[in-house]
């Protein structure tokens, strides 16, 4: 039986051993015809570059930047004569979608050179040396054309793919090493003549991560920082965008920034794109404030589902929201409500939105403790009314404790005076009476947040029932019906005015560390 079989298996397997020579036989002559090393990237023209920097929006720091760059680039003489030398290298770094790729392609337009873009990973291959290779012919073109047309850009996008640490170990990053050294070698290697080529690279990723050899002057002369506009650039990429589309003009622009702290330039430009095809599946002849209203609540919190809670979970869920948006507009010194919801968005079955009134980056022990009592709100409240809670309590307080634990073991925040940071110590190297006591503090703060939330609700029990009613009639507040409703009850919005005695730094890409 077994020779039957392995005779009926003979002409397959001989079969797959053809087909794996003829592979092997190609990838062979291929590499030695350099085949697989072709780099098919075409030059791009400077007069087939649409960019301008009056495209560029809401950036005007890096724009400035970019724009004497463009000027060192044109005026390589006058800087030659003084014995100067132009610039090798321009690195831009920062948060995805804050127009990285548009500033290069600008650079390239205005200074009226060539421009070959590439992305890191498309030196990486399987192969061991097609990635110093391709940099190599990609240089060889660049070269080319910078004798012919005076100078050259190369932009290699992602550059954190071929530019992070090199690894020493064993079986650690060979390929990926090679690359990264003939890209240094190319950058400044031992060459007495001057080539004129321009190294633009950005990425998305921390500084701190790329190798320092690339980072040096000579290769990377420049750092532009690109960061998320403020309200004036979210402002003015709002006109900008909006002017591409049919759009109400009675649209407040300042609200709309106002709407959308840290939002980068690409979530802009994706608000007011989601909101046209809103517009125009709704047969509108131009785009009105609530289509932008209903595009920035679907990228935020997904599509509205039509799912049918009982009359008790609507009810409750009612409830809880309004714990959080009583909470939140009386005792938050920063933020302001935009919109209530008891809508089902994504795995929510309701929201409260509310954004800093402008870019904060730091948080202070005011603003820390507020995030906690925001959190307590829909707990207290759902206990209040009904002497039970649900399960929706689980995000709040999965919020509440790691903004309590961070208080207690992170900034020192706490009231027992424990500076430090304990979480950077094993916890097998803290002593368990420490321990306890810093888990204590933890709870006390959560308590004491408890407490002030419960007497705040208490108090404004008649808000709390008319918000309720509000709620469950028409499922979404906005901006101006929340100020209306509290209005008439005497509570004015002024925020802001609490003094920060202690902060900590936000993270550079708009996340609070709390």
């Amino acid at each position: 039986y077994y020779l039957h079989m392995t005779l009926a298996q003979l002409p397959l397997t001989l079969l797959m051993g053809a087909i794996h020579a003829l592979i092997f036989a190609y990838v062979i002559i291929s590499m030695q015809t350099g085949t697989l090393l072709k780099l098919k990237k075409a030059p791009i023209k400077s007069e087939n570059v649409h960019v301008t920097f009056n495209d560029v929006k809401g950036i005007d720091e890096a724009k400035k930047e970019a724009l004497e760059v463009v000027e060192l680039i044109k005026d390589r003489t006058r800087i030659k004569k003084i014995g100067g030398k132009i610039i090798r290298g321009l690195l831009m770094i920062g948060p995805p979608g804050c127009g990285k790729t548009l500033l290069a392609k600008a650079i390239a337009k205005e200074s009226g050179i060539p421009f070959i873009s590439m992305a890191a990973s498309e030196f990486v291959e399987i192969f061991v040396g097609m990635g110093a290779s391709r940099v190599r012919k990609l240089f060889k073109k660049a070269r080319r054309l910078a004798y012919g047309c005076g100078a050259c850009i190369i932009f290699i996008d992602e550059i954190d793919a071929i530019g992070r640490g090199r690894s020493y170990s064993f079986m650690g990053g060979g390929e990926t090493n090679t690359t990264q050294n003939q890209l240094l070698v190319e950058m400044d290697g031992l060459k007495e003549r001057e080539e004129n080529i321009i190294i633009i690279g950005a990425t998305n990723a921390p500084e701190s991560i790329l190798d320092k050899a690339l980072l040096r002057p000579g290769r990377f002369d420049r750092k532009i920082y690109i960061d998320r506009p403020g309200l004036e650039g979210r402002e003015e990429l709002f006109h900008h965008y909006l002017e591409k589309v049919e759009h109400d003009s009675s649209i407040d622009i300042s609200r709309l920034a106002r709407n959308t702290v840290y939002k980068s330039a690409a979530d802009i430009e994706n608000i007011v794109k989601e909101a046209a095809l809103i517009a125009t599946r709704e047969s509108k002849e131009h785009v009105e404030w609530e289509d932008l209203s209903q595009a920035m609540d679907r990228i935020d919190m997904g599509i509205k589902h039509k799912r049918k809670l009982n009359e008790r979970e609507r009810k409750m869920t009612a409830y809880h929201e309004t714990g959080h948006l009583i909470v939140l507009y009386i005792l938050h010194p920063t933020d302001d409500v935009f919109k209530a919801s008891i809508a089902s968005r994504g795995g929510a079955l309701g929201a409260v939105l509310h954004q800093p009134r402008e870019e904060l980056f730091t948080t202070s022990k005011e603003q820390a403790l507020a995030n906690i009592k925001v959190c307590l709100g829909g707990y207290v409240a759902e206990n209040l009314k009904f002497s039970t809670t649900t399960t929706g309590v689980a995000d709040d307080f999965k919020k509440a404790m790691a903004h309590a634990h961070a208080m207690v073991w992170k900034f020192g925040m706490g009231s027992n005076d424990y500076l430090g940071d304990y979480s950077i110590i094993p916890e097998s190297q803290i002593s368990n009476e420490l321990k306890q006591k810093l888990n204590q503090e933890t709870q006390e703060i959560l308590q004491k947040c408890y407490q002030e939330v419960e007497n705040l609700l208490k108090k404004e029990w008649t808000i709390m029932e008319r918000f309720v009613s509000e709620l469950l009639e028409k499922e979404e507040l906005e901006y101006d019906e929340i100020e209306a409703i509290f209005a008439e009850y005497g509570k004015n919005n002024q925020k802001g005015k609490q003094e920060a005695t202690v902060t900590v730094p936000m993270n550079r890409d708009g996340t609070k560390p709390l």
